[in-house]
């Protein structure tokens, strides 16, 4: 798949507060910008399994630079790579998802739509599959990171299964 884009405003709310003025401010002590990064990568992993998505030696790296998490190891399935790619993207402050995750069996790959203000589960069925009705298929295969089908946002990622 390669590198999938995200808005990086958008998202859950995994590494508390950034501060806009940390840069101007005077450095008292040294950042570890490298432990930062680890940090933000176990945040983002520990999110992806409590959504109860997991992968064989799933590897989750966060790159506060290029605002770029790479994800990596062997997902059962392409539906859980997909759903695992979409919940490390739609967390905030990630721009793009590094995929670099690998599944036992090729399957067809979804689709990827980025959620607009006025945007609902049966509009985007309506544009993907001629059927607004057909939003279930949405909301099921976004699953467990959408709670509700009245819960998207604008920004939000959502997989759109063949």
């Amino acid at each position: 798949m390669g590198i999938l884009s995200f808005i990086k405003e958008a998202g859950e709310k995994l590494f508390g507060s950034v501060s806009s003025n940390a840069e101007a401010a005077p450095a008292a002590a040294p950042v570890d910008v490298a432990a930062l990064n680890q940090k933000a990568g176990e945040a983002i992993a520990t999110y992806i399994r409590s959504q109860g998505l997991d992968a064989d030696n799933l590897d989750v790296k966060y790159d506060g630079a290029s605002h770029t998490v790479t994800v990596s190891g062997q997902a059962p399935d392409q539906a859980t790579k997909e759903k695992i790619l979409v919940a490390a993207g739609n967390v905030q402050h990630v721009d793009k998802v590094d995929d670099q995750l690998t599944v036992p069996n090729s399957e067809p790959e979804s689709q990827f739509y980025t959620v607009v203000s006025g945007d609902n589960l049966w509009k985007i069925a309506e544009k993907y599959y001629g059927n607004g009705s057909k939003n279930d298929v949405i909301f099921e295969a976004n699953k467990p990171m959408l709670k509700s089908p009245d819960k998207i946002y604008p920004g939000q990622v959502l997989r759109i299964p063949a």
